[in-house]
């Protein structure tokens, strides 16, 4: 099933449950507009290679568009097609004054040139300058960009309209706009949600927690549930797992990983397959690496009481439905890791105001946001005693909707 697909399923699903209008309903099945351009780039060779880009854009209701940019090999028209729509939900679950988009170029940079990477950045937003604004829609990193991408094309869009506009795109360097927080903000956002959903199950202090995957979310939310007092027993990446039962040192991880580019031989831990993370003991447990990494085939394996999802679509439909079914509670991606798009927002917040808020300031009002977005979720989920995802989904829905029937969009 191509994510087009999967992200359609859970709307019908939503959709049993939530009973909007059926006109509302079906225009939500399909994005606003989907834009392909082509990205032509000299390379260093002297050469033009011509590359495929995209910019899905699925609704605009309550807001402007909102949505990363990823630069990969496997982008499809599908996928971020699929990614605009989550994006879409995810704004609605938090309450931002936000749509959903998603874009992206098809291309493996691995081997660019910092020049190349430049060029394929500014001839990607001169691609779609005219269908972004800060009141149309505003992209923002993603897959294989970060603020220096998102710095050039800031500027390659303020020359092309003969003025500044810094609110176009968030995840921007510092210098030029960016807020605090926004380099860890989904590990801080899931960090929140994370603390509320072990208070609801009554969870033991020092609970256990394994984390799979090690990159920016999974390394960043481990070092503030150690720094919390949680039991980090395991983490994972690509190549294997470091276990130790009495609790990992997040700090020598995180230096070990960064001097060997590995976790393994990490003195003091047991060194164990990077699949086995999953059947490891523990309390909480965090997949924050690759999609589809619980499914039919392991989800027996697991031992926690909690999931949440760090990453984007972690858990498969099938294995969601065998943890409902065992107790298990899965919070889902579009609420767990939306601390992301909520700092986003506050940057365009800040942009417009042309006033920068203190990391503490951010702190406190991202805080705010999870858990009252938590609160709302839980409430729908015990309402309709359905899985804390259906509970996120009919919540979007239902706020979308509103949105659609308060424009006279139906």
């Amino acid at each position: 099933m191509n994510p087009l697909e999967t992200a359609r399923e859970q709307l019908y699903a939503a959709q049993k449950i939530a009973r909007i209008h059926p006109d509302i309903f079906e225009r939500l099945l399909s994005p606003d507009r989907v834009i392909e351009v082509s990205v032509p780039v000299r390379m260093d060779t002297g050469k033009t290679k011509v590359f495929t880009g995209f910019r899905s854009q699925w609704n605009d209701s309550a807001g402007p568009y909102k949505g990363g940019i990823r630069f990969h090999p496997g982008v499809t028209r599908e996928e971020v097609m699929a990614l605009s729509a989550w994006m879409t939900w995810k704004t609605a679950v938090l309450g931002l004054p936000l749509g959903g988009g998603k874009g992206g170029v098809s291309v493996d940079v691995k081997t660019f040139s910092d020049r190349e990477l430049e060029a394929l950045s500014r001839a990607y937003m001169r691609s779609i300058a005219a269908f972004v604004g800060k009141n149309k829609d505003i992209p923002a990193p993603d897959v294989s960009t970060d603020p220096r991408v998102m710095g050039w094309m800031l500027d390659e869009y303020e020359i092309l309209i003969g003025e500044k506009a810094p609110g176009v795109i968030t995840g921007k360097p510092l210098s030029i706009g960016g807020s605090l927080v926004r380099d860890y903000a989904t590990a801080q956002g899931a960090f929140f949600v994370l603390e509320n959903a072990a208070q609801k199950l009554h969870l033991p202090d020092r609970a256990r927690v394994a984390i799979q995957g090690f990159g920016n979310g999974g390394s960043h939310l481990a070092r503030l549930l150690h720094e919390s007092g949680y039991r980090v027993v395991a983490i994972s990446d690509s190549q294997s797992t470091v276990y130790r039962e009495e609790g990992l040192d997040v700090g020598e991880i995180e230096t070990h990983k960064r001097a060997t580019g590995s976790l393994k031989k990490c003195m003091g831990c047991e060194s164990l397959p990077s699949e086995a993370l999953l059947a490891v003991p523990c309390d909480i447990l965090v997949p924050a690496a690759l999609e589809g990494a619980i499914s039919e085939k392991n989800v027996k394996e697991i031992q926690a009481k909690l999931i949440v999802e760090v990453a984007n679509g972690p858990v498969t439909s099938e294995a969601d439905a065998l943890l409902f079914e065992r107790g298990v509670v899965v919070v889902p991606d579009i609420l767990a890791n939306a601390g992301g798009v909520t700092v986003s927002y506050f940057e365009q917040v800040q942009n417009a105001m042309n006033a920068y808020w203190t990391e503490s300031e951010i702190h406190q009002r991202l805080k705010e946001k999870m858990q009252a977005a938590f609160e709302v979720v839980w409430a729908s989920h015990e309402k309709y005693n359905t899985t804390l995802r259906m509970g996120a989904y009919v919540v979007a829905l239902e706020r979308v909707a509103l949105a659609m029937q308060a424009r006279g969009r139906v």
